[in-house]
């Protein structure tokens, strides 16, 4: 059973690795294309969810939901790049900290007016509410298995996109230089719209996701934003490499962390103080990691060569 158990909070950190991945992904390509501090990408990954959980409500499928999460929140990120982001490019940090701040608190209280401040809940699809048999006996979701399988999917695709493609190169040309892409006759407005609406996408499809196993509700991206910071911090800015690696280190940290320190500490404890302790040391796991590696890589594991 100890067996089962593990393998299970193995795939818990899987899981959210890859859903930190969908965020951070679309988070380090604004970061290192555009130089731009987007505190809005949480707000993004909240217009997903509830616009997966609002056409899943009305038409009673979640995959017309989850085609809606990729449109709303590509559209979303289009009209926020053009209308505001656009403006932000040429200032300092502290200007796009605040004008993305703000965008959160209008996004919030949006989304607030037009859906309650009530969660949303979104029922799992049929085709994926099994579950399957770990080695010792335990179950574990088909669904959460199948967002593990959609992270994968979208890292190969990224993948070949950046790599394989004529928009991949400008993306990678843009992050370099973007005058002399500009010289050279690209349209680099665009350029940024596609980038923007792109990372976007990724971030309104983990929220649709996400939102099958937990409540939707106002607010729900920030705290996942703090860790998708941490997450391109930790692999490099620019880098979706480092988003892949960074994301599955931190999903497995904590995961495991939290499963692991209370049961260490209750070795030389009593059960109780074993769980606080080992709790509160693993909530700092994720940013102790950050330091570590900060300390030896400062610029990341696998920082973009500008």
């Amino acid at each position: 059973m100890q067996t089962a158990l593990f393998i299970e909070q193995l795939l818990n950190g899987l899981q959210l690795g890859v859903m930190l991945f969908l965020m951070a992904a679309g988070l380090t390509l604004i970061f290192g294309v555009m130089g731009l501090i987007n505190l809005t990408h949480g707000s993004l990954y909240m217009v997903g969810a509830f616009a997966c959980a609002a056409v899943a409500a009305w038409t009673g499928s979640f995959w017309l939901g989850l085609i809606a999460s990729l449109a709303a929140a590509a559209a979303a990120g289009a009209v926020v790049e053009l209308l505001v982001i656009r403006r932000l490019y040429g200032r300092d940090h502290l200007d796009q900290v605040l004008a993305t701040f703000a965008l959160i608190l209008v996004f919030s209280e949006g989304t607030r007016w037009l859906f309650g401040s009530f969660p949303l809940y979104l029922d799992i699809p049929p085709l994926l509410s099994g579950a399957v048999s770990l080695p010792g006996g335990a179950q574990y979701p088909l669904y959460r298995l199948a967002i593990i399988a959609v992270g994968v999917l979208v890292a190969v695709g990224l993948w070949l996109l950046i790599s394989r493609t004529r928009l991949g190169m400008r993306i990678r040309a843009g992050e370099s230089d973007r005058e002399m892409i500009g010289a050279l006759g690209v349209d680099v407005a665009t350029l940024y719209t596609l980038v923007f609406a792109l990372g976007a996408a990724l971030a309104g499809l983990a929220g649709a996701m996400v939102g099958a196993i937990q409540s939707v509700q106002v607010g729900m991206g920030e705290p996942v934003l703090i860790l998708a910071f941490v997450v391109i911090v930790i692999g490099g800015i620019g880098s979706i490499k480092g988003a892949l690696v960074g994301a599955l280190l931190v999903g497995l940290v904590d995961t495991m962390g939290r499963f692991l320190l209370p049961q260490a500490f209750g070795l030389v404890m009593n059960a109780s103080q074993a769980g606080l302790v080992g709790g509160a040391i693993a909530s700092m796991l994720i940013y102790l990691l950050m330091a570590v590696i900060l300390a030896v890589r400062p610029r990341g594991l696998f920082a973009a060569q500008g």
